[in-house]
């Protein structure tokens, strides 16, 4: 069963998130606090996306969608939110979220992103699954297991959300090759992912270089290609 746990602090709202995410098959988890989603997520291992409000009383939902990250990168997460500012999209994705919906949405708006979503999770966990274990890609001082998904540099594991781990197994496939923003959020989030497009490419990459250059101010593995978009190097 696909399994959703839905935070929303006002009961009309989620009454409608509910409803309309039950009828399209999936299996709806609610939590009205922060704390209550975290506790839910906690005791069901088995949640495949999280769509977490935003404003919230005592813990927000930044902080939900963190705590989350820190403990599962598989999990797909979709932020709720009324503000429609800059900030707020960046501190969702740089928090480890996936997307982001803005309020008021229709139904079916939500339906296609959560579905969206929740194919491209189960199609990495699919696909990693059916790799053998030798399957690697190996490039300067980082190793990428391509069964586990496990990022190692120099010894060390770096943790990756689902989204950076297609990032860098992109990169590393194609170690030279430029990128445009359009040609990295097409094979990264597909044709059918509405949203700004290359700032969701854009803060991801920054999210990614935090975790893996040694000064992510002055980047060498991924580098920018100015004017045009990304690639992978380190000479």
């Amino acid at each position: 069963m696909k399994k959703i746990l839905v935070l929303e602090d006002e009961k009309s709202i989620r009454d409608f998130v509910v409803l309309n995410l039950s009828r399209a098959g999936y299996d709806i988890l609610e939590a009205e606090t922060g704390e209550q989603a975290l506790e839910i997520f906690d005791s069901t291992p088995d949640i495949d996306i999280a769509v977490l409000d935003v404003m919230l009383p005592g813990i927000d939902g930044f902080e939900v969608c963190k705590s989350i990250r820190a403990s599962n990168q598989k999990v797909g997460i979709i932020m709720l939110t009324a503000k429609v500012q800059e900030t707020d999209k960046v501190t969702g994705l740089m928090n480890g979220a996936d997307d982001y919906v803005a309020k008021p949405f229709s139904p079916l708006e939500l339906i296609v992103r959560v579905d969206s979503l929740y194919r491209r999770v189960h199609m990495l966990n699919d696909a990693a699954q059916k790799l053998k274990s030798d399957d690697e890609l190996e490039n300067g001082p980082f190793l990428l297991n391509l069964k586990s998904r496990r990022l190692i540099k120099n010894g060390v594991n770096i943790e990756l959300t689902q989204v950076e781990y297609q990032l860098i197994k992109l990169f590393m496939e194609h170690a030279g090759s430029a990128f445009s923003r359009e040609e990295i959020f097409k094979s990264v989030w597909g044709d059918g992912f509405a949203g700004d497009r290359h700032k969701i490419v854009d803060v991801n990459i920054r999210r990614l270089r935090i975790k893996i250059e040694d000064d992510a101010s002055a980047p060498v593995y991924i580098q920018t290609v100015w004017g045009f978009g990304y690639r992978w190097g380190n000479e």
